[in-house]
């Protein structure tokens, strides 16, 4: 399997790093390709370049200023994002922290840290186990954060 890997210049915090981390740690083994890009806006390109070099599935990192004009970006992005996976049938894991998420520097960064991790991990599961994701379903699990838990049963 292949993974690739979409990143940005603009990002304040190395995702890519976590996510090659996390992807060598397991027991699956991929190849990864990565493709950095100036800003989000670029990251629907950068995947699409990714599924034609052989990418299986793609992790896309951004980071989102805090300005309203940003929170636009990351919205066209995002369905730029949508629109290649539709058109290439494969998943983009879209891995954005908005810089407003956190209430300050060291908080970003763990927040940026842990959604990177957890998308990647996320990735392994739909490339390798996708059957592992139904066990997951309803338990309200996060990426950023602490996981909320279900609701409980109905």
């Amino acid at each position: 399997m292949r993974v690739g890997i979409a990143d940005t210049t603009f990002s304040r915090f190395d995702y890519a790093a976590v996510v090659l981390k996390t992807l060598s740690s397991g027991p699956n083994r991929v190849d990864v390709e990565r493709y950095t890009v100036p800003g989000i806006k670029d990251l629907p390109v950068a995947s699409m370049k990714l599924f034609q070099k052989g990418c299986d599935i793609v992790i896309a990192c951004g980071m989102v200023g805090g300005a309203p004009i940003d929170t636009q970006c990351a919205h066209e992005a995002s369905m730029g994002l949508q629109a290649v996976q539709l058109r290439e049938g494969k998943h983009i894991l879209e891995v954005f922290v908005h810089v407003n998420e956190a209430k300050d520097e060291a908080e970003l960064a763990s927040i940026c840290e842990d959604r990177a991790r957890k998308h990647t991990e996320n990735a392994l599961m739909l490339l390798f186990d996708p059957g592992a994701m139904h066990k997951r379903a309803g338990t309200g699990r996060r990426q950023g954060r602490a996981d909320e838990g279900p609701l409980g049963s109905g």
